[in-house]
């Protein structure tokens, strides 16, 4: 590959203009320089040339990530580092490039933030390999693997595809960009800052040697970024498979495993969890199935439950929506794992804390009256319950409501049933 070839490609008009798009239709918050996506196409327009004149000059010096504590679910937080906008730009422009050069050389067994594959694909081959008798499994956890990535094996692994040294030159300078802290500047001289545009195809030129290793052992396993499920047939191997790969991970790649997360175990263990899914054992029909694990159940109650606080003062039809936009991207990503009778409860809660909002909205005994007398309660009884001593709760729950904004009335107001919405896609 001649000099500067690459770099041509990444600063090509129309690679530049689909980089935009992407970053503007993935929104975002602003990185350090304040600058918001909606600025983006008025400050390209202005500096594009002057930013492409410093790129090929190697002039071009990306700004610190402002990073952010996102909050696991399981306890803990997660590092988020969000670059500036132009620097996403940049970022996006080069892994559109990069991701063709790169993607034919991972490992079939490789899921994560890869063109036409996804997390159920993953989930799929794992119960394949489950079915097939590798029952044991090797989970393993690689301790903040975005931040203990060293960045000259990285390099390294990088230039033995590319050649062209200003290419080179500018991915590496944004690894060492730097994070701002609470106004504090720190450097960085390990990791890769996890938000970055570019972030998730570096993460996989890094695991992509685990993910030879793991086949030149004939290994059975399923990774998913920095997520990796090893399947064996028995509890000695699997053990003995935990040592071994987690020597290789710590001397040869560099990157530290968590030994406390880390685990041998059985697909139907309650604590195995694996791309937000758990499995179970089907007795009768002898075969492991995906379901959504608890924890993802109990995180997608808490979403709804504040989506249906009492005390959110918006409209009901904008409610109905952000509920529905819930529902229908939760079931999207868990349609191949069972789950109709826990959606059916989930629908049932829903619908009830709705109605306690629709009631608490009515605030008044005379609206209360007249909107019950609309929804065909005869006049007495409307004026009767509209002065109840009940609480919200137990007016949601009574008869009251639930004779008059009824099941059928909430879905033609337009709320959708998780339930049904999960039939539909699987008919």
């Amino acid at each position: 590959m001649h000099e500067r070839k690459l770099l041509d490609k990444i600063l090509d008009k129309d690679n530049l203009d689909h980089a935009i798009k992407q970053v503007k239709r993935n929104k975002g918050s602003a990185g350090v320089d304040d600058m918001t996506v909606d600025e983006l196409v008025g400050y390209m327009a202005m500096n594009k040339d002057e930013m492409i004149h410093q790129i090929r000059n190697r002039k071009y010096h990306p700004k610190p990530v402002l990073r952010v504590e996102i909050p696991k679910p399981n306890g803990g937080t997660r590092l988020l580092g969000i670059p500036t906008v132009l620097d996403r730009v940049i970022q996006q422009a080069i892994a559109q490039v990069l991701t063709p050069m790169f993607d034919k050389q991972f490992s079939e067994y490789s899921y994560g933030f890869r063109p036409r594959r996804y997390a159920e694909m993953a989930i799929l081959k794992a119960l394949e390999f489950m079915n097939d008798g590798y029952d044991w499994i090797v989970d393993i956890d690689l301790e903040r693997f975005f931040d203990t990535v060293h960045h000259d094996r990285l390099m390294n692994l990088i230039s033995r595809t590319i050649d062209d040294g200003d290419v080179i030159s500018l991915i590496r300078k944004f690894l060492v960009s730097g994070v701002q802290i609470d106004e504090e500047y720190q450097e960085t001289v390990i990791g890769t800052p996890q938000g970055g545009n570019l972030s998730p195809l570096l993460s996989n030129i890094m695991l992509n040697e685990l993910d030879r290793e793991l086949e030149n052992r004939g290994l059975r396993f399923v990774r998913y970024a920095d997520d990796c499920v090893i399947m064996v047939r028995s509890e000695m191997s699997a053990k003995r498979v935990m040592r071994s790969v987690t020597r290789f991970i710590e001397e040869k790649l560099g990157l530290t495993v968590n030994v406390e997360k880390s685990k041998v175990t059985k697909p139907n263990d309650p604590d195995m969890k694996f791309l937000g899914f758990g499995f179970f054992k089907d007795y009768q029909a002898d075969l492991y199935k995906a379901r959504p694990h608890q924890k993802s159940l109990e995180s997608l109650k808490f979403k709804l439950k504040q989506l249906t606080r009492k005390n959110w003062s918006v409209d009901t039809k904008y409610q109905v929506e952000r509920i529905n936009q819930l529902i229908r991207g939760w079931v999207k990503y868990f349609r191949v794992g069972y789950m109709k009778t826990a959606l059916g409860k989930i629908d049932a809660h829903t619908r009830f804390r709705l109605r306690m909002c629709i009631w608490k909205k009515w605030k008044t005994a005379k609206n209360r009256r007249r909107n019950l007398i609309k929804l065909g309660m005869d006049r007495y009884s409307a004026y009767k319950n509209s002065h109840t001593s009940k609480g919200v709760a137990r007016t949601a729950y009574s008869w009251i409501l639930t004779t008059t904004i009824t099941n059928e009335r909430l879905a033609k107001f337009g709320l959708i049933s998780g339930e049904q919405h999960y039939i539909k896609v699987h008919t």
